[in-house]
C-alpha cells in the first residue's frame, strides 16, 4: 500500500466560536473566504456536499460527505477535487476535520486534512490553507482603529 501524507494546520481567530463555525457552514461565508467557491448542500451528517468554482483559470469542482458535525466543535467531511486526477473511488478521497475551541475571547481553529496521495499534493495543499485561512481571519476580525 503506498504512503499517505497529511496535513495539520492551526489558527487562532479573533472572534467568538459561533462566528468561526457559521464561516464553515455558511455558502454565502464560504464563497468569500475560499476563493469564490459555491458550496451546495446541507451540512448534516451523511449529506453530500458539492464545491464547484474556477482556480487560476479552470473549472473546480469538488465534492465529499459529511461524515461528522458537532455543532460549533467538530466538522468533518471526506473531499475530491476533479482537479486531482484521481479516480473517484472512496479511498481517493481525502478527510478533511476542522475542529473549533475557544481560547479568551478567540477561537482555535485547527484543521487536519488526511489522505492525501502524494508529498507534492500535501505540499500545495499546505499552501492553499494558509491562503484560506488569511482570508477567514479577514473576514471574521475586526478591522484594526487606526
Amino acid at each position: 500500500m503506498a504512503e499517505k501524507f497529511s496535513n495539520e494546520k492551526s489558527v487562532l481567530i479573533n472572534a467568538p466560536v459561533a462566528n468561526v463555525w457559521q464561516a464553515l457552514i455558511d455558502p454565502g461565508l464560504i464563497k468569500q473566504y475560499y476563493f469564490g467557491v459555491n458550496a451546495l448542500g446541507e451540512w448534516k451528517e451523511g449529506n453530500i456536499i458539492t464545491f464547484k468554482g474556477e482556480w487560476q483559470g479552470r473549472s473546480i469542482e469538488g465534492k465529499g460527505k459529511v461524515l461528522q458535525l458537532e455543532d460549533q466543535r467538530l466538522l468533518k467531511h471526506s473531499y475530491l477535487s476533479n482537479s486531482s486526477g484521481l479516480a473517484d473511488l472512496p479511498e481517493n478521497y481525502h478527510i478533511v476535520t476542522y475542529l473549533l475551541k475557544a481560547e479568551d475571547r478567540h477561537t482555535r481553529l485547527t484543521l487536519t486534512e488526511e489522505n492525501l496521495a502524494t508529498k507534492e499534493m500535501k505540499e500545495q495543499s499546505s499552501k492553499l490553507w494558509d491562503m484560506i485561512f488569511s482570508n477567514l481571519k479577514k473576514l471574521l476580525e475586526p478591522e484594526k482603529v487606526r
